[in-house]
């Protein structure tokens, strides 16, 4: 029997064993110039069941894939020139810094950095700033129903839809969650009006025009009926309200801070360096 099989049985022998303390011991499987590949760096790439065959496959291609890969490495190794290696150890030596850096910032923001935003923040921020956002898109606050053509009561939906009584939004509720192929209620969020009109079998052309002169909307296709109470909406180029940026208010102010909290920890680490003579300028 040849070398490689003998390895490779060691291996798969290891692999069904559940016993910690011949794993301690480091079994070499393979060698590539002064680089070893040893049994615990081999991925669990065994599971139960696999025939001794296929388990020997497996592991010979990873141990060929793993020699394949180190011998390009020793190749390119030998063959490149000293400014290339130098340029590739500094591009390393940058890398690791920059991802030291970004973890230990990471790690003081979560320790140290105060994320607590107010509403009145919130408010006086886009109070100030309104100007800034404008919207892109036209935005309803609405209610979007779409039934069956046959469904019963259809004159009751249409006047509990346009009602803003308590007791008539909660019968139509309870009937459309009976009756309604879809039953969509936006009275306390902003969506777009094309989230909306996309439900719709036609196209809305001029959506500033359709808003301006429908609170209500009905029209229907060959299978459904579909009814649009508009509570209120906003054009786009006006300024968006409030609670439709109030996210977006939340994450400037936060970036914000980031920015500061990270200039003060930089600064505070370099002034900290030149006291404590760290750092000199020659």
């Amino acid at each position: 029997m040849n070398k490689i099989p003998v390895i490779l049985l060691i291996i798969i022998i290891h692999a069904g064993c559940n016993n910690q303390g011949s794993r301690s011991q480091r079994i070499p499987v393979a060698k590539v110039g002064d680089v070893t590949l040893y049994y615990d760096q081999i991925p669990r790439l065994l599971q139960p069941g696999i025939s001794s065959a296929d388990s020997t496959a497996i592991v010979q291609n990873y141990i060929n894939s793993w020699a394949k890969k180190e011998l390009l490495f020793l190749k390119a190794e030998e063959n490149l020139s000293s400014d290339l290696k130098n340029d590739i150890d500094k591009q390393l030596q940058d890398t690791r810094a920059n991802l030291v850096i970004y973890q230990y910032q990471r790690q003081m923001m979560v320790e140290k950095m105060d994320t607590t935003i107010t509403e009145e923040e919130l408010k006086s921020y886009y109070s100030n700033n309104e100007k800034n956002f404008s919207l892109s898109s036209n935005i309803v606050k609405a209610l979007f129903i779409k039934l069956p053509l046959e469904v019963p009561n259809i004159n009751n939906i249409r006047a509990w839809s346009r009602s803003n009584d308590q007791k008539d939004l909660q019968q139509l509720e309870t009937y459309c969650y009976q009756f309604a192929e879809k039953f969509d209620d936006f009275h306390e969020d902003w969506v777009t009006m094309d989230r909306l009109s996309v439900e719709l079998p036609q196209d809305i052309v001029n959506q500033e025009e359709f808003l301006k002169r429908n609170a209500w909307y009905e029209t229907s296709d060959s299978a459904s009926l579909y009814l649009i109470t508009i509570r209120d909406h906003r054009l786009r180029y006006t300024p968006a309200p409030f609670e439709y940026v109030r996210n977006d208010i939340k994450s400037i102010i936060l970036n914000s801070r980031r920015f500061e909290f990270l200039q003060s920890l930089e600064n505070g680490i370099y002034n900290e360096a030149i006291k404590a003579n760290i750092f000199k300028i020659y």
